[in-house]
């Protein structure tokens, strides 16, 4: 089929995007020359790598000098790929998260790094703090609380024996959805999920699926990746998930809440980054300090 021409102004206007792209790319390539003369220093002098709040403030004088039309949201979420590619160029991040792929972990991981980091999935909680504490991950993502289900209990023991300290945090809404091979709810035997999703769906799953086994497993990626195996099951998770097993989403959104937020903590050891003075911090020696039930 061939393609209609374009009008002679569309033309143009496209001929100017391509000269801007252009202009783009060499001023990108210019910062990422920069970054790695950045990456020598800091690594003459032992400075740390990864500093979250020149992140924060980068991204923060970028949105206030930002005229428009783009979002301020929108030239954030740029800039967050631009320093994490060139990042990359200073020094590789490994970074550590529940695995496997598709995780809500993997996306907070993601969402505060940006998508230029060495993936270093872990099968649970305590396998990220051991690969950061280890030295085979740089950093470690890892859930600290839900708004519906509250704290995630196995998170904060690990670090009451962990030398890792908390360098940053991040949060997101929380979606999830029902995925299977068939795009159908027929004929379902068993949901699988992390624990934390399985109580965070019981009201939609005992409306709907009454019948179903609920099976606990290591995460809601893992749950996916086991739906993927089997036409009678079905796994609870993230639309990243259900692409990257070949899974349909039978069911949108089914979290209880529907603005269910989960809060991630972003830890390393302390010669890898300065110690974060509040925040988290108090609010997870807080939580120790009530007295909580081990996970």
């Amino acid at each position: 089929m061939n393609n209609p021409q374009a009008s002679p102004e569309l033309a143009s206007l496209r001929v100017q995007i391509d000269n801007i792209d252009q202009q783009l790319l060499t001023l990108l390539n210019q910062r990422a020359l920069v970054a790695e003369r950045v990456g020598e220093v800091k690594k003459r002098e032992g400075t740390p790598f990864f500093r979250p709040d020149r992140v924060a403030q980068v991204i923060d004088k970028i949105q206030t000098a930002n005229p428009g039309p783009l979002k301020g949201a929108h030239v954030a979420a740029i800039w967050r790929e631009i320093m994490s590619a060139c990042r990359s160029l200073e020094a590789p991040q490994r970074v550590a998260y529940l695995g496997p792929a598709g995780t809500f972990s993997e996306l907070a991981a993601l969402q505060f790094f940006g998508t230029s980091i060495e993936h270093v999935p872990c099968a649970n909680f305590d396998e990220v703090f051991h690969a950061t504490t280890a030295g085979s991950a740089d950093f470690g993502v890892v859930p600290v609380e839900n708004n519906t289900e509250g704290v995630v209990t196995r998170t904060l023991d690990l670090f009451l024996n962990s030398p890792l300290h908390i360098i940053g945090e991040t949060s997101f809404l929380v979606r999830h959805h029902l995925l299977r091979l068939s795009n159908s709810l027929d004929n379902i035997e068993v949901v699988l999920a992390h624990p934390q999703a399985l109580a965070q769906c019981q009201g939609w799953l005992s409306q709907h699926l009454p019948k179903a086994e609920r099976r606990a497993v290591s995460s809601n990626a893992e749950g996916a990746r086991l739906a993927a195996g089997n036409h009678n099951w079905a796994g609870i998770a993230s639309e990243r998930a259900g692409a990257e097993f070949g899974l349909h989403v039978v069911a949108h959104a089914i979290q209880d809440d529907a603005f269910n937020r989960t809060r991630f903590a972003v830890v390393c050891l302390p010669q890898t980054q300065p110690r974060r003075q509040g925040g988290l911090r108090r609010h997870t020696a807080a939580v120790w300090q009530a007295g909580l039930p081990a996970g």
